[in-house]
């Protein structure tokens, strides 16, 4: 399979990343001055990889156990990266709730988990509209601190290409703290119960979480007992994804691997395409057709049987295990009509493509006071659809992929805490989506933890 697969890419490789200069890519930035593009882009070209093959190969495996049904996904993290939040609580906190869905989600369900971070690399957002208007003002869009501020001034929103510099420069000391996180002890299941600490508590998750702790102790105080005691229970493996957004970026970080003499994007283990940039004939698939990584694209309620079909064969045409997932985003009211016709069009081709529920995109609206919000019921639905249609056409439902964070902010309406309309200005903190706090990340663990048990007992 490595052979076929090193003569499948070598030789359109050159061609198809040169290829993606003359796609029409859509969400780009208007960038002002060509000449600091190409700096910036020559300078990225020169720096080390942020991921390395190997790891994306690794990652691969575990996604064709996801295809394959013997895995679930876990796919988390903020909605856009901020240069200002990307600190060391931070990371530990949203690295904290994502152990504990995992955890959750294992113990639950009795089922492997592998996860994945919207992290090291998520600084940039596609917009509805390239300008923003307030109070008869119109500005470009903020498109993520990879482009420009956030602030709406005419200096903060001039789209900048040295940013993509300091996108890098955060992004390796991001994965630098994700590393020492989960391999130097704090993924150790030993710690089970201080995962929770630190994190507002609460009825409900917290209680339940708990107990499942405790219950957790025990196991292992008997294992121990019993002269058991692995080295998978103390660190775990963590991988890094975010959208391929901006191309330049994505292009610059691409590096031939040594080994197998395959082109990977070394910016993240996974990388995406979104919903908006997923044409086909498009830059966007473009590239993602020609590197090596794992790579997965957004599915909308538009998205035709034909159209995920014609995918597989441009993304995974010798049908790598894996290699392809598909990540669906229909919305609550969307789903339960939607989704049927792909998962089963594409079952029947025989194509093995893992696929993943986004519960988030598809259920955004706006408040009264104009912020964007979600609420945590619309969110549990949509997932709901998804383990429902997975049920009834007989096929595996391969994880989740989430906006969330590890803080305790008031951005969508629901869950156990009770989080109304009016809450929402209290700690609204989002750069762009509204996000799960931690209370409501756990919660939507342990009931997707009854989901999936049930689903593997029918």
């Amino acid at each position: 399979m490595r052979s076929r697969l090193r003569t499948h890419f070598l030789r359109p490789l050159r061609r198809t990343l040169g290829r993606v200069t003359d796609r029409p890519a859509a969400q780009q930035p208007d960038w002002p001055d060509a000449a600091v593009v190409a700096e910036v882009v020559s300078e990225l070209r020169t720096l080390p990889p942020l991921v390395f093959a190997g790891e994306c190969d690794a990652l691969k495996e575990r996604l064709g156990a996801v295809a394959r049904g013997e895995a679930f996904l876990l796919q988390g993290g903020d909605c856009a990266e901020t240069f200002a939040a990307s600190t060391a609580d931070g990371i530990r906190n949203t690295i904290k709730t994502l152990l504990q869905m995992a955890v959750v989600l294992t113990y639950g369900a009795r089922v492997p988990v592998v996860k994945v971070g919207r992290i090291a690399g998520q600084f940039a957002k596609p917009r509805s509209s390239g300008m923003e208007t307030r109070d008869g003002v119109s500005l470009p869009s903020y498109r993520g601190d990879a482009v420009n501020g956030f602030d709406f001034t005419p200096e903060s929103r001039i789209p900048d290409p040295r940013r993509l510099l300091r996108v890098y420069n955060t992004s390796a000391a991001t994965l630098n703290l994700v590393r020492a996180f989960t391999q130097g002890g704090l993924a150790d299941l030993r710690q089970v119960h201080a995962w929770n600490q630190g994190f507002v508590r609460g009825n409900g998750a917290h209680q339940r979480y708990e107990a499942m702790a405790r219950d957790i102790d025990r196991a292992l105080a008997f294992m121990h007992a019993c002269g058991v005691d692995p080295e998978a229970f103390r660190t775990v493996d963590f991988y890094s994804s975010h959208e391929a957004l901006l191309l330049d970026y994505e292009r610059a970080l691409t590096r031939t691997d040594s080994r197998t003499g395959l082109p990977y994007d070394t910016s993240a283990h996974l990388v995406w395409v979104g919903e908006r940039t997923r044409d086909l004939d498009g830059a966007h698939i473009e590239f993602a057709a020609g590197i090596s990584n794992p790579v997965a694209v957004k599915l909308g309620p538009t998205t035709t049987p034909d159209e995920a079909l014609a995918l597989i064969e441009r993304l995974n045409p010798l049908r790598e295990p894996g290699r392809l997932t598909f990540v669906s985003r229909m919305g609550s009211t969307k789903v339960r009509d939607a989704l049927p016709a792909l998962v089963d069009k594409v079952t029947a081709s025989g194509a093995l493509v893992g696929w993943v529920c986004d519960p988030m995109h598809g259920n955004t609206f706006e408040a009264p006071d104009g912020r964007k919000t979600r609420r945590f019921d619309d969110v549990i639905d949509e997932v709901l659809g998804f383990f429902e249609v997975h049920r009834a056409l007989g096929t595996h439902p391969g994880g989740l992929h989430m906006e969330l964070t590890g803080d305790d902010v008031t951005e969508c309406l629901g869950g156990s805490g009770g989080i109304g309309e009016s809450d929402l200005p209290i700690r609204y903190q989002t750069a762009c989506d509204p996000r799960l706090n931690h209370q409501q990340s756990l919660e939507l663990a342990f009931l997707v933890a009854e989901m999936l048990a049930s689903h593997s007992d029918q």
